[in-house]
C-alpha cells in the first residue's frame, strides 16, 4: 500500500516495467504517435497517484480532492482503454500489457508483479460478494477470469480463456482450460 511519496516513486517505477522508453526521441516520438503503450503507463500512474492522496488524505481536503481528481483522470481514461481498477487492488509491479475489457472487483486483493493481458475479469462469482486474492507473481493470460472468493498462490501462471473458479494452492503451477485444472509442466 502507498503511503509516502517514496512508496509512490517506488510503485510508478514498477508498475509496467517491460515498457520502459528511454531517450528524449524514444518518448518523444511514443507521445506524439499516442503508443498504446503510453496511454497504459498513464493510466497506472493515474491509478498510483490517487491510491497515494486517498491513503495518505487524513482528513485533508486538498489531498482528498487530489484522490477525486486522479479517480477522474484514471477513469476516463479507463473509460477510453476499456480498463476497470480500483485503488489498492494491486501490489508494486502491476503490469497491464492491453487495454481491453480489463475488469477488477474493486474488492480483490493481488500481490507484487501481477500481469494483466487484457480482456480479464477479476470479480465475485454473482451469489456471494467474496473477489479474489492472487499472490505475487501472478500472470493472468489474455481472456482469463478469476471469481469468487479464490485464493491464487505466488508464481501461478494462468492460460488464455481460462475461467478460475476453485483456489489454486501449489505455487508455480500453470492453470488452463474451462473450469481451470493444472498443467503438468514436465511434458
Amino acid at each position: 500500500m502507498i503511503k509516502s511519496k517514496k512508496d509512490l516513486k517506488e510503485y510508478i517505477d514498477a508498475d509496467n516495467g517491460w515498457m520502459k522508453t528511454s531517450g528524449f526521441k524514444a518518448k518523444l516520438i511514443e507521445r506524439l504517435a499516442n503508443y498504446p503503450t503510453y496511454e497504459l503507463k498513464k493510466f497506472t500512474i493515474y491509478l498510483r497517484k490517487q491510491e497515494y492522496y486517498i491513503n495518505t488524505a487524513n482528513g485533508s481536503k486538498i489531498k482528498g480532492l487530489l484522490g477525486l481528481y486522479y479517480e477522474r483522470k484514471k477513469n476516463r481514461l479507463g473509460m477510453r482503454l476499456g480498463i476497470e481498477i480500483g485503488p489498492n487492488c494491486f501490489g508494486k509491479g502491476l503490469t497491464i500489457s492491453h487495454g481491453g475489457s480489463i475488469i477488477v472487483n474493486s474488492s480483490v486483493k493481488a500481490g507484487e508483479y501481477c500481469m494483466l493481458h487484457g480482456a480479464n475479469c477479476l470479480g465475485n462469482n454473482g451469489s456471494t460478494n467474496d473477489a479474489p486474492i492472487l499472490g505475487n507473481n501472478v500472470d493472468v493470460g489474455i481472456g482469463a477470469v478469476i471469481i469468487g472468493g479464490v485464493t491464487v498462490a505466488d508464481n501461478v501462471k494462468i492460460g488464455a480463456n481460462a475461467v478460475v473458479n476453485r483456489s489454486i494452492t501449489e505455487e508455480g503451477s500453470v492453470y488452463v482450460g474451462i473450469p481451470a485444472r493444472k498443467v503438468d509442466k514436465s511434458k
